[in-house]
């Protein structure tokens, strides 16, 4: 079945790519990923309408199309739209109703632009409102890049629809979500061809998929999960997807970029998730902490992370006064964020709550212990006081290099827990930066892989060159330096080299080009030509 999956997800892909060479000469490709992702996102709100509505209404024997026409139903229709989807389509902005206008020429571009505004204006004043608002701002169907005239917009907007409609894909069908697993390689696609860090809003899935592993070992089902540098919630999803029962209550995001917060949105409505299952907002989350109910602080069972490296942030001091960072009493240095999104996590984590991130190996060693008198450096600060004072890294995990679209040195997996469930003296190194596959410019790290780091994980025992479970002093003796070197000796000794015998080699090779060189002289000398 994974193969079969796998396979057909590859072929959609290459489908959606296809399509992009429709828009290719007329505009960026960072740009033009917004068009398709639209056109994708309104057919799955469409044919998700369709299939819900005339699901209820089957034993009134009558379609939802039908349904809007009628007096009888209309009304209570469009309120079950509502309160179940968060948006009401009505059957002349369905799908399958533009398809029919474009073969049948009477299709329009300023249509299809209606059709999403009374979509997103139906979810006004709703409990979806958060969910849908500016959700299409990124698909600008009068951008003149689409064409001058408003019938040059319409033949290019009508290919890119015709041809995501021969996209085979079932809605309905949870085992085979073709069309979200192929929206995902797009999103990879596009990261590439524009030629940007893909990191911004896409995690390599196999880097996913280990930090879902790892955060749900053990667990069922967990009331939230947070992801406070989201991108496009692929480690979200990833978490559900890695718990037995696959429930999580809520889902928690925060986005900086706001057309990755869309690609956000459109990506868990598209995998199936509520929108009252979600909360997301489009905002830094260094600089403002959103997750306040009732004014206290939201605790989270799961936060998996994978936050911009070494990224710059507004050195305001009014950030000391942020609990987040008040405890530690200190701020990152410019351009060196990574500790600080990590004591933010810390901070909302739930007292039995686990956190899996993605860091720069240089956040494990970057700052030293001041001496003679000098105040200790801020990360070294910040990493003694999770350690020391808070007892909350529980192992630290080194990968390989080039796993990330623009980021070619290797990066490093922290998990932290509070309850470390006997494990408060020691902290887990294990060094899988040597196992991975390579694909074209990129190394990605197989399930076999997986597998060998989450055994050591659990089984918590020293590993020869693999892994090692350093006791907390061993930690401090060295400075708080958590460098997995320090820690894990990967060193191979190189075979003696036999003097004697490489010597005797180099004389028999002597010989043998001197031979030559005689013979060679013969041969010019019988030729008459000067050696």
């Amino acid at each position: 079945m994974a193969d079969n999956v796998q396979k057909q997800s590859q072929e959609l892909a290459n489908q959606l790519w296809a399509i992009a060479n429709d828009l290719r000469g007329n505009m960026d490709a960072s740009k033009f990923k917004n068009y398709i992702l639209g056109v994708i996102f309104y057919r799955y709100l469409s044919e998700r309408t369709e299939s819900y509505m005339d699901n209820l209404l089957k034993d009134d024997e009558i379609t939802y199309r039908e349904a809007l026409k009628d007096d009888e139903f209309a009304l209570t229709v469009k309120e079950w739209s509502i309160e179940h989807l968060g948006y009401i389509i009505e059957p002349k902005y369905l799908w399958t109703s533009f398809v029919d206008e474009i073969n049948g020429a009477e299709f329009s571009i300023e249509h299809f632009e209606k059709g999403i505004n009374t979509l997103t204006a139906s979810t006004i004043g709703q409990e979806s409102e958060a969910a849908f608002d500016k959700l299409f701002d990124d698909m600008n169907l009068q951008d003149k890049d689409l064409g001058k005239e408003v019938s040059e917009r319409t033949e290019l907007i009508s290919k890119v629809i015709l041809k995501v409609n021969d996209i085979p894909f079932n809605i309905d069908d949870a085992e085979m979500d073709i069309l979200g697993t192929a929206y995902m390689i797009l999103i990879s696609l596009f990261a590439s061809d524009a030629g940007k860090k893909g990191g911004e809003f896409f995690t390599p899935t196999c880097a996913s998929k280990l930090l879902a592993r790892l955060s749900t070992i053990g667990l069922e089902e967990v009331k939230n999960v947070a992801d406070s540098c989201a991108g496009s919630g692929s480690l979200l999803l990833e978490v559900q997807n890695h718990l037995s029962t696959k429930k999580v209550g809520h889902f928690y995001a925060t986005e900086k970029n706001g057309s990755n917060y869309n690609l956000l949105r459109m990506n868990l409505l598209m995998h199936g998730i509520p929108y009252k299952k979600f909360t997301c907002f489009n905002d830094d989350s260094i600089k403002t902490d959103n997750y306040y109910e009732n004014g206290e602080p939201i605790l989270f069972d799961i936060q998996v992370e994978n936050p911009p490296y070494s990224a710059k942030f507004d050195q305001n001091k009014k950030l000391l006064d942020d609990p987040r960072y008040s405890s530690c009493g200190v701020l990152c240095p410019q351009g060196k964020a990574d500790l600080m999104f990590v004591e933010s996590m810390v901070y909302h984590m739930a007292e039995d709550g686990r956190i899996a991130v993605l860091l720069p190996s240089g956040a494990l060693f970057r700052g030293k212990q001041g001496k003679d008198g000098k105040k200790n450096e801020a990360e070294y600060e910040i990493r003694k006081h999770l350690i020391d004072n808070l007892n909350v890294i529980d192992a630290i995990i080194g990968l390989p290099a080039k796993m990330f679209h623009g980021a070619k040195l290797p990066v490093i997996v922290m998990v932290l827990k509070k309850k470390r469930n006997g494990n408060s003296d020691n902290i887990m190194f294990i060094d899988a930066s040597k196992y991975f596959t390579s694909e074209k410019t990129m190394n990605v790290i197989t399930d076999e892989d997986i597998d060998r780091i989450l055994k050591a994980y659990i089984d918590r025992k020293d590993i020869d060159k693999f892994a090692h479970v350093a006791s907390i002093d061993e930690v401090r003796e060295n400075d708080f330096n958590c460098n997995i070197p320090r820690y894990v000796d990967t060193y191979e000794e190189e075979d003696a080299i036999n003097i004697k015998e490489i010597n005797d080699k180099l004389k028999v090779l002597n010989k043998k080009s001197s031979d030559i060189e005689i013979k060679v002289e013969v041969f010019f000398k019988e030729l008459g030509l000067e050696v």
